[in-house]
């Protein structure tokens, strides 16, 4: 498991996260480690995917990738992840116990934000990173007009992020990006194609390695 400012600069160097929901827990599992093949080095797997804790537990055992918790609601939710080897912990809303717990425990919260109001308030309350949820339309050109005056802030755009525009985003000076159904496509889960998101996971991280590094990665 990482402390806060260790998975802070690990994930300012990989910049993309690969997030898993689905209500299957072997095809979480199968998933996943697809995503691993194709590249991917930090890892997420919701509380609402059956079994969520049992899986954290078994890839944060791998010791090759960073593994952590999404859909985090509540303090005591918070604890568990962490007795379970996550290593950062992701919520869609600003959940202050979240984030004191978090703290408290020495792992990184990512709380979901959308406004600059929103996005300073999850980084007044203690949280080193701030979800940008849902990316809006014109992602891109909103997160580089939110770091013009508010340039502390460390801004990971998750759901809304694809192909399309995931290098636009970190050129416009997000942390980092987390993809969802960009790589974990319903229809492949469905199907079980895992070789189809190994194959996703090389093309978006190939993305994300050409995009340019705005220098905003701090300690």
């Amino acid at each position: 498991m990482l402390e806060t400012g260790e998975f802070v600069q690990r994930l300012g160097s990989e910049r993309a996260t690969a997030i898993l929901r689905t209500d299957d827990h072997e095809t979480a599992r199968s998933a996943m480690a697809a995503a691993i093949r194709g590249g991917f080095r930090i890892v997420e797997f919701t509380l609402t995917v059956p079994g969520a804790l049992d899986l954290i537990e078994e890839f944060a055992a791998r010791g090759d990738v960073v593994v952590g918790a999404g859909t985090v609601l509540g303090a005591a939710e918070a604890r568990a992840c962490v007795s379970r080897g996550a290593s950062f912990l992701v919520s869609p809303i600003t959940d202050e116990d979240v984030i004191r717990t978090a703290n408290e425990l020495g792992v990184a919260s990512i709380p979901g934000a959308h406004t600059p109001t929103e996005l300073v308030r999850a980084q007044r309350a203690g949280a080193p990173l701030q979800k940008l949820f849902p990316a809006p339309a014109g992602g891109p050109s909103y997160v580089r007009a939110c770091l013009g005056p508010l340039p502390s802030l460390r801004i990971v755009p998750t759901s809304g992020v694809d192909a399309t525009n995931a290098a636009e985003f970190l050129a416009a000076g997000a942390f980092a990006v987390g993809f969802v159904a960009p790589l974990f496509q319903p229809e492949w889960l469905a199907r079980r194609d895992f070789a189809a998101i190994e194959a996703r996971a090389r093309e978006l991280l190939g993305l994300v390695a050409a995009a340019p590094r705005r220098g905003r990665a701090r300690e």
